[in-house]
């Protein structure tokens, strides 16, 4: 790698533990994160961190001069719940800041990008099970559009100028260590914190909601292993399938009363269900375990377990 690594979006759910991540594998000099806030104590003891707005490019360029970056991890987005309410600031937030980076990309200022798609680029029209990599992409919500309209652009660059940027149409991601963004897969994190301090959680979504998910731990092997990956071992350039489990609130609540017997969960769904809906229930990846040998590590017990005791932790140390 010939320069530094760049996170803009540092501070979010997988902003965070990515940046972390990268610091323990090429040094904590030599990843710079960036966000329009501050984030936790660990992040931002432990490298370099710099304010900065994902839509403004020449802060941004700035940053890509001053630090030597030659790979920028374009992290930041405005998410499915979040950016229903909000929908030209979650488009422009979301196109404007790839625009920059794949112009930095274009003109040779950096090497190498990162940029995530989501599950949210496919609609109600998508196959639900086990969705293939080339299919029907019709998406219903803000994000989605914007996270389509995001994947030909990336290919377009690619093939146009040769810009080698990489991208995997991310799952619901689950985590303890960082608070969900406001996406439609948040039930599956506030879960584990309800279950541990009141024994009872009413979700958000039917019981028979089926959905991609993914623990953050292989999410971020994802993504560290395709930045790692031979560029000609990258044969899709608008954004790879990702997949690891499937399941619905109902399974997961089960699993967690395995753990926690007297567990009780109801369900109250709101206009989070309508996006659900629209999402596939199950992924086929084959194409990035074939490409880049991607394999997934965490199955559904073990998810429950890392996250309960991480939850436990948390919940510890707060009083």
């Amino acid at each position: 790698m010939a320069g530094k690594i760049l996170i803009i979006g540092a501070c979010g759910q997988i902003g965070t533990e990515l940046t972390l991540k990268l610091r323990d594998l090429y040094g904590n000099d030599q990843v710079v994160a960036s966000d329009i806030r501050e984030g936790n104590e660990e992040l931002m003891s432990s490298g370099p961190f710099e304010l900065a707005n994902a839509t403004d490019a020449a802060k941004i360029e700035a940053l890509i001069d001053t630090y030597n970056i030659s790979e920028v991890y374009l992290m930041a987005a405005m998410l499915s719940a979040t950016a229903e309410k909000a929908p030209m600031k979650a488009w422009n937030l979301n196109m404007d800041s790839l625009f920059h980076i794949l112009n930095f990309a274009k003109d040779k200022k950096i090497e190498k990008v990162f940029w995530p798609s989501s599950i949210a680029v496919f609609g109600p029209t998508t196959p639900k099970n086990d969705t293939p990599q080339t299919t029907i992409m019709e998406p219903s919500t803000v994000y989605g559009i914007s996270k389509q309209t995001g994947e030909r652009w990336c290919e377009y660059y690619h093939d146009k100028y040769g810009v080698d940027v990489r991208s995997i149409r991310y799952p619901g991601i689950i985590s303890y260590k960082t608070l969900p963004g406001g996406g439609t897969t948040d039930y599956a994190i506030e879960i584990f914190h309800e279950a541990l301090k009141n024994k009872e959680y009413t979700s958000f979504l039917a019981e028979d909601a089926g959905l991609p998910m993914m623990y953050m731990d292989d999410a971020i092997k994802a993504t560290v292993d395709i930045m790692a990956a031979a560029s000609e071992k990258i044969k899709v350039r608008s954004s790879y399938n990702l997949s690891a489990l499937s399941f619905t609130p109902k399974i997961l609540a089960e699993a967690i009363q395995k753990e926690i017997p007297e567990f009780k969960i109801a369900y109250q769904p709101d206009f989070r269900q309508k996006i659900a809906d629209s999402w596939p229930s199950s992924i086929n990846d084959s194409e990035a375990r074939k490409d880049w040998n991607w394999k997934h590590e965490f199955d559904l017990q073990n998810l429950v377990k890392e996250m309960l005791t991480g939850v436990s932790g948390q919940l510890k140390n707060s009083k």
